[in-house]
């Protein structure tokens, strides 16, 4: 009886370190979208900490990316996994392949996202799902997931949009799912109140990441230059706020200006002056 009082005195005081800390030795970081701009600058941030589970669509720029991070953190065990997110079945074989490993979460970055941007009549079906599922859907499906495969504390970081914060015209999909993602996060973190899990939603204005969306900040002159900030730059700020388990983040002063501020207008004038600017740029899925 004195063995086994002992050993549970040391487990519990295992645990309580454990919980204490962000990522512990032996947890993971699942990144989603981890291959694009933000998500590589989350998985070197992360790197130092713990090991990583990495997902995107490509196995090659997965593999890539895994060799550059071992090249820079030696240590960083790095599992990989290509999945394309709005597909059930292949959601499926990336969560077979986590129970197979049975790999443990400390901390989920839900990066994965697609910034259709046009007039909602020129989409086609295979567009609107495609920016619903991986913006919605496959983000939702991502989380309950790993909520199922938590360490004793758990980080969850989602990156949504300023764009969001209310209604766009031209970009209409684009902020609702946004908006729907900082909606549920908020909600959920009410349901994990207790349990030791962290939730942040991070909206960030533009990042300069694929040379397409340089050019759209670029194209957007002082009001898009003010917005914008580095990869580096939302994956730190997103990391540290979600410690503090901030319920939203909005990296950079304008940003936070621009969230707050144009409230004091009514709603159709914000849409009309966002319509204008809006209407002039158009792309599609990368």
């Amino acid at each position: 009886m004195l063995i086994v009082h002992f050993t549970s005195r040391r487990f519990y005081a295992k645990m309580k370190r454990i919980m204490k800390g962000t990522v512990a030795n032996g947890f993971y970081t699942f990144i989603s979208g981890a291959t694009g701009g933000i998500g590589r600058a989350f998985a070197f941030a992360c790197a130092a900490e713990g090991s990583l589970f990495l997902t995107g669509r490509s196995a090659e720029k997965l593999d890539l990316l895994r060799a550059e991070i071992q090249a820079e953190y030696p240590a960083c065990a790095v599992e990989v996994f290509p999945c394309d997110l709005t597909d059930l079945s292949s959601r499926g074989r990336l969560y077979a392949y986590v129970a197979e490993r049975g790999l443990i979460f400390s901390r989920l970055c839900n990066v994965a996202g697609v910034d259709i941007q046009k007039a909602f009549e020129k989409y086609t079906e295979e567009k609107i799902a495609f920016q619903c599922r991986v913006n919605l859907e496959g983000t939702l499906s991502v989380t309950r997931f790993v909520l199922s495969r938590r360490a004793p504390s758990l980080e969850i970081v989602t990156i949504g949009s300023i764009s969001g914060v209310y209604p766009m015209p031209y970009f209409a999909i684009y902020s609702a799912t946004k908006s729907a993602l900082a909606s549920f996060f908020s909600s959920l973190r009410l349901e994990l109140k207790g349990q030791n899990v962290k939730i942040t939603t991070i909206e960030p204005g533009g990042v300069y990441t694929r040379p397409d969306i340089v050019k759209d900040i670029e194209g957007q002159g002082l009001w898009g230059r003010l917005s914008a900030k580095s990869p580096a730059y939302v994956a730190k700020k997103s990391l540290k706020a979600v410690k503090k388990n901030k319920r939203i983040c909005r990296p950079g002063f304008w940003n936070k200006f621009v969230a707050a501020v144009p409230r004091i207008l009514p709603l159709g004038v914000r849409m009309r002056f966002i319509a204008r600017r809006w209407k002039k740029l158009e792309k599609d899925a990368f």
